[in-house]
């Protein structure tokens, strides 16, 4: 089974880049850029943290599977880290650092190895 189509760096990059501007300005980001923005760079995480041991959401764009360990199969995962696309996006670019996400409620982490701190920003 193929995967999922291949995107564009460059095309990445500039929607992350509206996304983080709109967001800046006091906008909502754009939903074709935010969609784009968002799984280019979860992918780029997987890539980077390969794994099976965490689940990584960002509804209703994108989850992954990451960070090595114990593989999950089926059922509800032991480590689940969900979050915004906004949210996601700054956590990725460096301007926003995991454990502040966690603490005012930005992101829901649960289960053994769901602190992504380490892996931030994204590559």
């Amino acid at each position: 089974m193929a995967g999922p189509p291949a995107l564009d760096p460059a095309e990445v990059s500039a929607a992350v880049a509206r996304c983080l501007a709109a967001h800046a300005a006091g906008a909502v980001p754009v939903v074709a850029d935010l969609r784009l923005a968002v799984r280019g760079t979860v992918r780029a995480f997987a890539a980077a943290v390969p794994g099976h041991s965490v689940e990584l959401r960002v509804p209703p764009y994108v989850a992954v599977q990451c960070v090595e360990g114990p593989r999950h199969t089926r059922g509800t995962p032991r480590a689940v880290v969900e979050t915004d696309g906004v949210t996601w996006l700054l956590l990725s670019t460096g301007q926003l650092a995991f454990a502040d996400a966690v603490a005012t409620g930005r992101v829901h982490a649960s289960g053994e190895r769901s602190d992504l701190t380490p892996y931030f920003p994204v590559p």
